[in-house]
């Protein structure tokens, strides 16, 4: 069957990877258990041995893997980086993602046949600066910051002429990507250094009388009522006073969901969807996957469109769905 889009899943562990390829992962993305991919989570990420593992059983069934090495390093403490890269052209892995300067200079010139794509940590949205990565350190595709409309998307692609990858379906951050300290000033770690962004054991939950307060470190993040879903306290999501009337300062938490755009997307010359959630369970990714697979499937049959499957309601952030930028509403 033709693919109508190549389609990109997360893997937070080994058991993950083979869940999303036996889904009908086209492509599957990683990285490895210390502070060089973001997400750097207690009981996620790979090995080395287990991604050596995973490479050959994805390779086995005809689906790719990318290993996201695409943090920022600290001043004078490249090792770690430049290893992930060394490890993960050993490993025999398909593309590495990467967002820091220093680290794609190191992987052009250290292994220059290892693909290498600009992750969305990168925050690259202009031509200018996509034009910059391909011509300096050789990137083959970009993954596209989530703060473009389906018309901005069409104009980059235009100008650019590489390949692009656009976020389907996850947790939507309203924070430009690569660029979010919010989480180190509660927490003393950010996604963009240590990649972790509000780590679980500085999350908490208490009642509060009938409702249920969240914190993050010593911050309250939100208040829930019995009956309302409560999301995971992340400070871009968070309920607060703002002149006397508790509301979502920066974004509310919902889950992003492109499945109505697809048409238009891959008009606008994208070329790979990829879906969120490194840090999600299992059974998330083989329901997303799945879900999306019969969709991709169905568009590459020749059915004008495809409704959304209801089971992604159920797996969404908060139990809610957005088109966020690409509709720009706020606009």
């Amino acid at each position: 069957m033709t693919r109508y889009l190549e389609l990109v899943c997360p893997a937070g562990t080994l058991a993950a990877l083979r869940v999303a390829v036996d889904a009908g992962a086209d492509t599957v993305y990683c990285g490895f258990q210390d502070c060089t991919n973001a997400r750097n989570y207690p009981g996620l990420n790979f090995t080395r041995e287990d991604l050596h593992t995973g490479i050959s059983y994805a390779h086995a069934r005809g689906c790719r893997v990318f290993v996201a090495v695409n943090t920022f390093p600290r001043a004078g403490d490249l090792g770690p980086w430049q290893r992930a890269i060394d490890d993960a052209a050993s490993c025999g892995a398909d593309a590495v993602i990467l967002a820091d300067l220093g680290v794609l200079d190191y992987a052009s010139r250290r292994h220059p046949n290892l693909r290498r794509h600009l992750s969305v940590q990168a925050a690259a949205a202009s031509p200018l600066g996509i034009r910059f990565y391909r011509d300096i350190f050789g990137i083959s595709r970009v993954v596209l910051p989530r703060v473009l409309s389906v018309e901005e998307v069409t104009s980059l692609i235009g100008q650019t002429g590489i390949e692009a990858e656009a976020f389907a379906f996850g947790s939507l951050g309203t924070m430009v990507e690569g660029r979010c300290f919010l989480s180190s000033y509660m927490t003393g770690r950010s996604p963009s250094s240590d990649g972790v962004c509000a780590p679980a054991e500085c999350a908490s939950y208490h009642e509060d009388g009938d409702r249920l307060v969240s914190r993050l470190g010593e911050v309250m993040i939100n208040r829930f009522a019995h009956n309302e879903p409560a999301a995971y306290p992340t400070p871009c999501k968070g309920r607060f006073l703002v002149h006397g009337r508790p509301s979502y300062l920066f974004e509310e938490p919902t889950g992003l969901n492109v499945i109505p755009l697809l048409a238009e997307l891959k008009a606008a010359g994208v070329t790979a969807l990829k879906i969120e959630g490194r840090q999600r369970s299992r059974t998330y990714v083989a329901t997303v996957v799945t879900a999306f697979r019969h969709v991709l499937d169905a568009l590459a049959e020749g059915a004008p469109t495809a409704p959304i499957p209801a089971v992604l309601r159920e797996v969404a952030e908060g139990g809610r769905e957005t088109f966020g930028a690409y509709a720009k509403g706020w606009r």
